[in-house]
């Protein structure tokens, strides 16, 4: 071991690799001695080997101490030592091992090491793959490793991103001596001591919408819900006059058929569901809105009542809500003549409880509270969005207030973010927007490049927080709350024709996000949860 040392020293051979092993054979016969590689040069316990293009599969049994110089192989493949008694040492019921050093050391070209080349070293102590070409390390490389004491991966080109977190967290517990070395990338790390970063470091956690089922019909609306412990999702189809319910199939794990309800140039199909009752409001342009109700005994849906003609002339939305343990729901008319109207529940029917601002062509209202008050914002092609305030004591809707500077607003959605509250603004032509309550008004925060967008639908798929501008020109844009930032940042391009609407849904532990298509077909996309660090 000694005279090898000095001639390395002298020679300033590239590479070595030392390895000490005992092989005995099953049974005390023994097995026929391998010859030494052409390329390596053995004596009683060395063997040399200079120049070598690949690792030699074999060698002689007695050779105690393995060098590599000036190697011309870039990596270490997986088993790499399959071919040699060292790899006997898989099989513990036919031999006996004992491997004591492991060394690569400075200068040598390799880039890449498999996973599992150096699996089952247990004895393994010293090992040192300084001055490579290295970029990362596979996953768990020293797993197994448990003799290990010092570790040398000085002089390599470490990127240190998610790929490489494992090797933080081993460094963090490990036993064994690591040298100092530093990170040569991403910017955010450049020249970071990688000894001195921590898990918590890196982000390594991602999400992505991956197209997972196609419906073959074009739909304006989309709406989940619950509803005897099942979920559901119902589309509204203009062009062929359905409200469409699918069911989830557990087996299958795809949407089905599930029921339907005829109706004429449908563009909304509201639910809701009072006392284990579900309503559904069929909102049209033609023939007038209807709302129906399920039979359960009879497995089939019922229309139950009209809703006034005169009141609603053309439907653009509708919002449910609930306030002091009352329902209601609220119809957005977009017409000359109608009026944006509110319904409330009476035990058997439900009827018109107050009417907002006739004859300003609505056309989207949402429900949401401001400081723990219910409040309707109406957008409007005629006027700016206006804010409506629920008075407890004469238990209507009184305007508050509008929003300045936002003329040609489509519709208006809320999220919320711990306990600020926030609003993304559809428009079809010009910059759609993001804004926060400040506790008096909606002060703009952020605005979004938009062209031919008829939805901005902000919605929450567990911890993310995310909203989606359609487009009837591009594609779909996708951006996800930044916490760091306090703002939106572009996730994910999809690909879909004129969206309409869009609504997340939970079902067997997976997420998804429905897509109405106005033009082409509904889309169902799964939302996934992707580890860079594996």
């Amino acid at each position: 071991m000694e005279m090898t040392c000095k001639m390395l020293k002298g020679s300033q051979w590239l590479g070595v690799f030392v390895v000490v092993s005992v092989l005995l054979g099953v049974d005390g016969k023994k097995a026929k001695q391998p010859r030494c590689p052409s390329l390596c040069t053995c004596t009683k316990d060395n063997a040399l080997c200079e120049g070598a293009g690949l690792i030699p599969r074999s060698f002689p049994y007695d050779v105690i101490s393995l060098s590599f110089v000036k190697s011309e192989f870039t990596e270490i493949p997986k088993e790499s030592f399959i071919h040699t008694p060292l790899q006997s040492f898989l099989f513990p019921s036919s031999c006996f091992y004992s491997i004591a050093v492991l060394r690569f050391i400075e200068n040598n070209q390799i880039k890449s090491i498999s996973p599992y080349a150096f699996r089952g070293l247990k004895t393994l102590v010293h090992l040192s793959l300084a001055y490579n070409n290295l970029e990362t390390l596979p996953k768990d490389l020293f797993k197994g490793l448990e003799a290990l004491t010092k570790v040398d991966l000085r002089g390599n080109q470490f990127t240190c991103d998610c790929k490489l977190k494992w090797l933080v967290e081993w460094i963090y517990s490990t036993n064994a001596t690591v040298d100092q070395i530093y990170c040569k990338g991403p910017a955010s790390q450049l020249d970071k001591k990688i000894n001195d970063l921590v898990p918590q470091s890196f982000d390594c956690i991602t999400t992505e919408f991956a197209s997972y089922q196609s419906l073959k019909f074009e739909s304006i609306s989309v709406e989940a819900f619950s509803f005897g412990n099942d979920q559901y999702v119902v589309f509204a189809q203009p062009f062929i006059g359905k409200c469409s319910f699918l069911e989830w199939d557990h087996v299958e794990m795809v949407f089905r058929n599930f029921d339907d309800i005829d109706s004429t140039s449908t563009v909304i199909c509201k639910p809701l569901v009072i006392d284990n009752q579900l309503f559904i409001i069929v909102a049209q342009l033609f023939g007038g809105s209807h709302i129906y109700k399920r039979d359960t005994s009879a497995n089939k849906f019922i229309k139950l009542q009209g809703i006034d003609i005169l009141r609603i002339r053309k439907p653009n939305d509708v919002e449910t809500f609930r306030i002091d343990g009352e329902s209601f729901f609220v119809i957005a008319d977009s017409s000359k003549a109608g009026s944006t109207t509110i319904y409330k529940w009476n035990g058997n029917g439900f009827y018109s409880h107050q009417s907002l601002h006739p004859w300003y062509r609505d056309t989207d209202v949402e429900y949401m509270e401001i400081s723990s008050k219910p409040h309707l914002i109406l957008s409007s092609s005629s006027q700016r969005p206006v804010i409506y305030q629920w008075n407890k004591s004469t238990k209507l809707f009184e305007r508050r207030t509008d929003i300045p500077e936002m003329e040609d607003v489509y519709s208006v959605k809320h999220f919320q973010v711990k306990s600020d509250l926030f609003i993304c603004l559809t428009r079809f032509i010009g910059d759609s927007k993001v804004m926060r309550w400040d506790g008096a008004l909606f002060r703009e925060l952020q605005t979004m490049p938009s062209r031919g967008s008829m939805v901005f639908q902000p919605f929450a798929v567990g911890s993310w927080q995310y909203a989606i501008l359609g487009s009837d020109y591009s594609f779909t844009q996708v951006y996800r709350w930044d916490a760091k930032k306090g703002e939106f940042v572009h996730f994910q391009e999809l690909n879909i024709q004129a969206p309409r609407a869009f609504s997340p849904v939970s079902i067997d532990n997976r997420q998804f996000l429905l897509a109405s298509s106005f033009k082409g077909k509904t889309q169902i996309y799964e939302h996934l949860v992707i580890d860079l660090s594996n």
